[in-house]
């Protein structure tokens, strides 16, 4: 009994040195005496007191600490400090990535120290490594990367808890009585960090909304945007605002601006768009260019700075686009009506007007503020028709269009926007098809220059009246997809290069891609191999060549989507910054975004710069507009991710009406405990557990990519065509399990 006591002093004696250690190393710029570090440790007893006054006299014995004045210690500290972002696991172990270090540094979950996944944290590195990894610890949290969780509150007499929904927040979030906001036991709700006492376990919050109960789908759609702090709806004072705004079109504008109505002009967008942002016209010129205006709704026509207009746009950054709805930067008076580009409308535009010959050589070149009439609205699907139907005919360089009666000018009633065939007028058929030939000559020069070309398969859901998905599909990118894109990206190209080129001094709004991390190629080259492709990085144009020609050779087979998710990963980041550095993915040595302002936040700013310069303006903050466009790309980066979890939401939602059926899917991807595997028919991705696994013991097999079994040494590997059931859909959690039938029968 009594070694079993002396036992438990000496662990007590050494959790007190390591906890003082701990106070003093956390605020090293501060001196403490006994009290204050008693306060601390919430203690006041004498003997509690009496064990921190010899505490800190061995460790200043023993030179870990100094005494700077009478009474008062700071830690002795000769260890390098650095900061980083931690990326924390589930378990609470994670790595801090730090520009410092080669390699992210692992992070014990005992050295989290309270620490949250997006955190910008301090930490030291041990000397030591952990299977050959730099291991260290974390010793201040310099900033919280979010204060705001989703979860389900579990209500008890006194006290309540909130579960996170995130599999990254791994610790449950503790809620006084009278700070749950009425919620009811098992209710989802949003709730706020408010403290994390030292001796607490758990970080102490209060819920500051109530969002309803767990798997209804308004509650998991406004669950997603809060997970993320997107709005859902706008402030009264900004709808306000907005609607009391004088939107007409009038006489005093219009003398200000070049008058482009009688050009012919129209859009083509998706068929379920509301917001047009962007209309082309076209004519020949008497010397046989082509001019080609590119119109952009002049949205910082109405989005003055300094109002709670701006302000509210500019927090919002960019609409987003989840699977049943959109969550749009603008209010509907802007979005949808006053700065849509609506059919048989006059409209404020911003342009940039460009004279083009047959190789689609510019010889002149206008930007501007302009006002414009559309005279037709397309789907992609009708234009996409009308390319089609004139498949093979010769496009004159210059014609009298009436004359041209060989183009087949009839939209078919199955992609037609009124539901009946309908003949479009000639001249806006001849203007598509030879955009569309103009179109086609850009894009060869972009991938000749060693653009890569990204054609991803993008999931879509057919939804019934109350949002749910009765069906899903497949978009690609056609040819009027394709028309619309070119001309965006020239637009984008010669607006940045018109400011760069001409004045590098001048502050601009950049759209910038940086070349590809070695090793993120090297991981790709290490898991395509496995299904027989090879790459070369030699230099920059073979890796672009290469990777072109993998997405190629991919187009249609099994692994398509798996290989075009890993390329894209393995390629930097787009972001938006004032220091041009180029952009890597399209090949262009100047680009910024300028052609969708109603929805993104950066093409405003991209707006008011360029006519801040065509006035003769001065150069802009650079400071100010970095701030900006920092702010721009970490909202576009939230946006993205709410959209992701509001498409795996919704095939989550599409697989538990198909729980008895079963799938073709491909093996996507292979941990220690199961393998992810995802569905062709319909792109959704689950697990299958290795404790599932039950016709043998299977282990992971790094080297290969695979689970092989012990005994029979089957073997699932990545890529392999395999067969699955529904065993589990969580809505929630946002979780898809499967139990595995076994590998496709090779017919």
């Amino acid at each position: 009994m009594t070694r079993k006591k002396k036992g438990k002093s000496k662990k007590g004696i050494s959790n007190l040195t390591n906890t003082i250690l701990s106070i003093l190393k956390k605020d090293r710029n501060q001196s403490f005496n006994y009290k204050q570090i008693a306060a601390k440790l919430g203690v006041n007893d004498a003997s509690s007191r009496n064990k921190i006054i010899k505490t800190l006299a061995k460790l200043a014995a023993q030179q870990e600490i100094i005494q700077v004045e009478r009474g008062k210690f700071k830690a002795v500290i000769n260890t390098e400090y650095h900061t980083g972002i931690l990326d924390l696991s589930a378990k609470g172990s994670g790595y801090i990535i730090c520009d410092a270090f080669d390699d992210d540094v692992f992070i014990a979950s005992n050295n989290i120290n309270k620490a949250l996944n997006g955190d910008e944290v301090e930490f030291y590195v041990y000397k030591r490594r952990k299977r050959g990894k730099l291991e260290g610890e974390i010793t201040n949290i310099i900033k919280r990367d979010k204060s705001e969780y989703v979860g389900v509150i579990q209500l008890h007499s006194n006290y309540a808890f909130v579960i996170a929904d995130s599999p990254k927040m791994h610790k449950d979030i503790f809620i006084p009585i009278n700070k749950t906001f009425k919620a009811e036991d098992g209710d989802k709700v949003l709730v706020k960090l408010e403290d994390w006492p030292e001796k607490a376990d758990s970080p102490y919050g209060k819920v500051i909304q109530v969002l309803g109960k767990p798997g209804d789908h308004n509650t998991e759609i406004h669950s997603i945007l809060a997970e993320y702090g997107l709005p859902h709806e706008f402030p009264h004072e900004v709808e306000d605002f907005a609607n009391k705004l004088d939107t007409s079109i009038t006489a005093d504008e219009i003398a200000k601006r070049r008058d482009m109505r009688k050009d012919l002009t129209f859009t083509i967008d998706p068929k379920d768009a509301k917001d047009f942002d962007d209309a082309l016209s076209f004519k020949v010129l008497n010397n046989g260019l082509c001019e080609i205006g590119i119109h952009i709704a002049d949205v910082s026509h109405y989005l003055q700075e300094g109002t709670v207009l701006d302000d509210e746009a500019y927090e919002r950054a960019t609409s987003v686009y989840l699977v049943d709805r959109v969550v749009p930067m603008l209010p509907e008076v802007l979005s949808n009506k006053a700065c849509s580009l609506r059919p048989h409308e006059e409209k404020y535009t911003f342009s940039a007007v460009f004279q083009m010959n047959d190789k689609c050589e510019i010889k002149n070149e206008w930007f501007g503020r302009t006002v414009t009439y559309s005279d037709a609205r397309y789907a992609y699907e009708e234009a996409q028709a009308i390319i089609e139907n004139n498949m093979g005919l010769a496009i004159p360089a210059k014609a009298e269009i009436h004359n041209i009666s060989e183009i087949n000018n009839t939209i078919p009633k199955e992609v037609s926007l009124t539901e009946k065939e309908y003949q479009t007028p000639k001249e806006i058929a001849y203007a598509i098809l030879k955009m569309n030939e103009l179109a086609k000559i850009m894009r060869r020069k972009r991938m000749s220059s060693g653009a890569i070309s990204f054609d991803k398969v993008e999931v879509k859901f057919n939804l019934d009246e109350e949002s749910n998905p009765v069906g899903v599909f497949f978009k690609t990118s056609k040819d009027a997809n394709k028309l619309i894109e070119e001309f965006m990206l020239l637009a984008n190209r010669k607006v940045s290069e018109f400011i760069g080129k001409k004045d590098p001094k001048k502050t601009f709004v950049y759209r910038v891609h940086d070349e590809p991390d070695d090793s993120k190629l090297a991981n790709l080259q290490g898991v395509v191999s496995k299904f027989g492709y090879k790459l070369n990085f030699k230099d920059r144009k073979a890796t672009s060549a290469s990777l072109n020609n993998l997405l190629k050779e991919v187009n249609g087979k099994k692994e398509q989507n798996l290989v075009d998710t890993l390329a894209i990963r393995s390629m930097s980041k787009a972001e938006y910054t004032t220091h041009n550095i180029g952009h890597y993915g399209l090949a262009f040595d100047y680009y910024s975004h300028f052609t969708s302002p109603i929805r993104r936040y950066p093409d405003v700013m991209a707006h008011r710069l360029l006519q801040q310069y065509l006035d003769g303006g001065k150069s802009a903050s650079e400071e100010a507009y970095e701030d900006k466009c920092n702010h721009s790309s970490a909202m576009e980066n939230l946006a993205t991710k709410a959209e992701r979890d509001s498409i795996k939401y919704m095939q989550i939602k599409f697989m538990q009406d198909h729980k008895d059926d079963e799938f073709v899917g491909v093996i996507s991807g292979v941990t220690d405990w199961g393998i992810y595997v995802e569905i062709i028919s319909n792109k959704c991705e689950g697990m299958v557990s290795v404790r599932d696994m039950k016709d043998d013991h299977y282990a992971f097999d790094q080297d290969q990519y695979a689970m092989v079994g012990r005994n029979t040494k089957t073997m699932y590997q990545l890529g392999d065509e395999v067969v699955v059931k529904v065993k589990n859909t969580d809505l929630v959690k946002k979780h898809l399990d499967f139990n595995l039938v076994g590998k496709k029968e090779i017919e």
